[in-house]
């Protein structure tokens, strides 16, 4: 029969796909920061610039996702953005949609051994895989998004809608220095995407332009201020829209 302390011990609740137990941690929890966006669109870029303007100020980690490799984690450590140890990488196999919507516990757990090990965390950027326009992460796994489109892509692309573009909390428009070379009018780029986000913020961003990188980074001290404060309420951009597959999930 085993004796009260033994009884006494917490047990793991049932588990579903968004669900995982970690023992609670006595620290103030980081705001958890998504970044989405097709392939190409420059999130890494992204998570890069953040890390070199925050890091004198707030205590960081990334999460990355790829499909097959941890390519994107290793061109953050090469960078030296961040101490290597603080940056993990989430194979997520063929579908990078599912690992931060569907069934989000493989982040979390990244997201939560950092916080064991390093906290107290200030700021967690997870990088999802590259995705198509309706990619988005589910709060239970990020605080806030960020949905990275680019002029390269086209610029009808913020027309096209989807739920990052239209629900994200920021749009980045990136890579604007490429624009003369892509024939897009960045202003008409932008003013689409500012309709099609009924008011949330669209941001112009290039990694050249230190105007837009201190908007970026004002940004996110906004958000974590919000955060801190207990006023921040993560919103959900809304489902992926209908999609298929060539494989299965078995």
């Amino acid at each position: 029969m085993p004796d009260n302390a033994a009884a006494q011990q917490p047990t793991a609740p049932a588990q579903g796909p968004n669900e995982h137990y970690h023992q609670p941690l006595n620290q103030p929890r980081a705001l958890r920061i998504g970044v989405a966006g097709p392939v190409g669109t420059g999130k890494s870029s992204i998570l890069a610039t953040l890390c070199r303007e925050l890091a004198g100020e707030l205590s960081m980690a990334v999460v990355t996702n790829d499909i097959y490799t941890d390519e994107d984690a290793r061109f953050l450590r090469s960078a030296g953005v961040l101490p290597t140890e603080r940056i993990r990488a989430v194979e997520t196999g063929a579908c990078p949609h599912t690992a931060i919507r569907d069934d989000v516990s493989a982040n979390l757990d990244a997201v939560e051994d950092l916080e064991e090990a390093y906290g107290p965390l200030d700021l967690v950027l997870i990088e999802s895989g590259g995705d198509n326009l309706t990619a988005t992460f589910s709060p239970a796994l990020a605080d806030a998004q960020l949905f990275s489109i680019d002029v390269a892509g086209g610029g009808d692309v913020a027309r096209k809608g989807g739920p990052g573009i239209t629900g994200a909390d920021l749009l980045v428009i990136n890579k604007t220095d490429l624009a003369p070379h892509v024939e897009v009018d960045v202003a008409e780029m932008v003013a689409d995407a500012e309709h099609a986000r009924d008011g949330l913020p669209v941001l112009a961003l290039s990694k050249h332009d230190p105007e837009s990188i201190a908007r970026l980074a004002d940004w996110v001290r906004s958000v974590l201020a919000r955060h801190r404060s207990g006023t921040h309420v993560p919103a959900d951009p809304g489902p992926m829209a209908p999609h298929s597959h060539g494989h299965d999930h078995t």
